[in-house]
């Protein structure tokens, strides 16, 4: 599996994994961590562990050389360090290639490779506020709407006159004006039987 080439925003040797990953949250990096375990930089093992990242948020692994994908990916990284880790940022189209089985739990990088139970807090902590971005947009935009009366008045206006507009085209005026002269023409014929004539 060929990565895209992206940007690369960090490129060094750590001897842990929870540096690069709670960079990769606090940057809300959309793009991967490339990670290449001590074992594989001495025995000069091809491939790399490959940890894909939507706004910071780990969505899935692949392994260019093993094949692997998912949380399998996480158990082969998951060794002693040192690590030589990238961050590279991608657009959100470059993100296609992430084959469709190689998703994981967000929280696992940062339990498994880094046993950091506050970033894996932090994490999912971010992706219920992710995935609430969207409704909560669209609820401000509503509330902003039916807070602006004059929006509304202007609304109610134009329903007003297309429902006039539409009365008038099929006649209804016409008929309005028959049952509104009907009492009249009633009223007239009894005062005129009252008198008599």
């Amino acid at each position: 599996m060929t990565l895209p080439s992206g940007q690369a925003t960090f490129d060094r040797v750590v001897t842990g994994l929870s540096d690069p990953l709670e960079t990769a949250l606090e940057r809300e990096l959309t793009g991967y961590a490339e990670i290449v375990p001590q074992a594989a930089l001495l025995l000069d093992v091809s491939g790399s562990g490959v940890v894909w990242f939507e706004a910071g948020i780990p969505t899935h692994a692949t392994h260019t050389g093993t094949g692997a994908t998912g949380t399998d990916v996480l158990a082969e990284l998951a060794a002693t360090g040192p690590f030589r880790v990238r961050l590279v940022a991608l657009s959100p189209s470059e993100l296609d290639v992430r084959p469709e089985g190689a998703s994981l739990p967000p929280d696992a990088p940062a339990e498994r490779l880094a046993g950091d139970e506050s970033l894996a807090t932090r994490t999912r902590e971010r992706t219920g506020a992710v995935e609430a971005r969207p409704a909560e947009q669209g609820l401000d935009a509503v509330e902003a709407f039916l807070e602006d009366d004059q929006k509304i008045r202007a609304i109610r206006e134009r329903a007003r006159a297309e429902a006039k507009r539409k009365a008038a085209a099929w006649g209804f005026d016409d008929l309005g004006g028959s049952q509104q002269s009907g009492p009249g023409e009633g009223e007239e014929r009894d005062e005129d039987q009252r008198s008599g004539v």
